[in-house]
């Protein structure tokens, strides 16, 4: 049996009180079953983060805490309930809407981690009186001498470290992970061995307030669109686009470009946006997307590191680890240079760093390159 990576000095005892964050999948309900294999006393906790102010029919936060609490019932433990929608709009929505409305691309998940499911819920299990909270992401804390590390899920294919890069460590430190030396098939498999209703549930996708409508249309409720010329890279004008927030760099679907004249067939994609002049620039050429460095901000370190630091990073979830050096700024920033080329390094989005399988810390990226050229 996999046993959560934490030592016996920092888990006296395996009856402590375990705070599980349970979403109806498939994940939280089996970690939910090795906690209590380990001997843990396991209760869950169903977090809502979004007021349905249009029905349900795009966000299933119903159907979640029904099939949250036919596990826990399953698995004879309790099910807590708390809504966390106010926090959520104040420190992750609003976040959302201003990069959008600054033209970047945000990721609400690597703040939804840091804002509420390792802060937030840190806060309402220790109300509860856990020792501990446990969730069921793909990664793994150890210790070493007493040194904490998040290190990556084992299932390099469901690895989820990245998600967390903005968590401090002191609240990382606060959580098992039971899932991060498991395989996510032999996870879908216990769970049909335990006759769990939900062992074949798709993994959710994507945010529950956008759901399955059409993301420019959610937009639309809280940014006005505003169109306006989309040019090539030598500033001969392609078409018309919907509004710049609604692009993001490197995308090619949703473009919208027939037959230009005199020009091929390659496909086209977003290359950079000028505010000034509220145009968006196309390319035929992937080439002109590539970009060999950035600058990031809000800096979250979960170890102690030196400058120049050489390790890997990811730009984006499920990228394989690129090599890069990393140099302190004097603004605070990070300038971060790669080794090789990277594709769509877009500002908004947060860059992780890796040294082998242990996260070091991650950043928000403000600008690169790429964008700064095309500007």
């Amino acid at each position: 049996m996999n046993t959560p990576c934490i030592d016996d000095k920092q888990i006296p005892s395996k009856n402590q009180r375990v705070i599980l964050g349970m979403s109806g999948g498939v994940d939280s309900s089996v970690a939910a079953h090795l906690l209590l294999q380990e001997g843990y006393r396991v209760e869950g906790l169903f977090m809502k983060n979004w007021d349905e102010d249009d029905g349900t029919e795009y966000c299933t936060a119903l159907e979640d805490l029904a099939d949250a609490q036919k596990v826990c019932d399953t698995l004879n433990i309790p099910l807590h309930t708390a809504n966390f929608a106010a926090e959520y709009w104040d420190n992750v929505f609003e976040d959302f809407l201003q990069d959008y409305k600054a033209l970047r691309t945000p990721n609400p998940d690597v703040l939804c981690n840091r804002e509420i499911k390792f802060k937030q819920f840190v806060n309402y299990a220790e109300r509860l009186g856990g020792d501990w909270i446990a969730t069921g992401h793909y990664a793994r804390g150890t210790y070493d001498n007493g040194q904490f590390s998040l290190r990556k899920g084992v299932d390099e294919s469901k690895d989820q470290s990245y998600f967390l890069q903005a968590v401090p460590s002191a609240q990382l430190r606060k959580c098992l992970f039971p899932l991060g030396s498991w395989q996510k098939q032999d996870i879908r498999a216990m769970a049909a061995q335990l006759g769990l209703h939900n062992h074949a549930r798709k993994d959710s996708t994507g945010i529950c307030f956008i759901g399955e409508r059409r993301f420019a249309d959610f937009l639309k409720r809280y940014i006005e669109d505003d169109a306006g010329p989309m040019v090539d890279e030598n500033r001969r004008v392609i078409g018309e686009h919907r509004g710049l927030h609604q692009y993001t760099l490197g995308q090619r679907q949703g473009l919208n470009i027939g037959g230009v004249k005199g020009r091929s067939e390659a496909p086209w994609y977003a290359a950079g946006k000028r505010p000034a002049s509220n145009t968006l620039v196309v390319t035929q050429d992937p080439g002109v997307l590539q970009g060999q460095w950035l600058r990031a901000g809000e800096v979250n370190w979960l170890t102690a590191v030196s400058y120049p630091l050489n390790c890997h990073a990811k730009i984006r979830y499920r990228q394989a680890d690129q090599a890069c050096t990393v140099f302190a700024a004097a603004d605070g920033e990070l300038l971060v240079k790669f080794a090789e080329p990277q594709r769509a390094i877009t500002p908004g989005q947060f860059v992780a760093f890796y040294d082998d399988d242990i996260m070091l810390g991650g950043a928000r990226i403000n600008t690169c390159d790429v964008s700064e050229k095309l500007k």
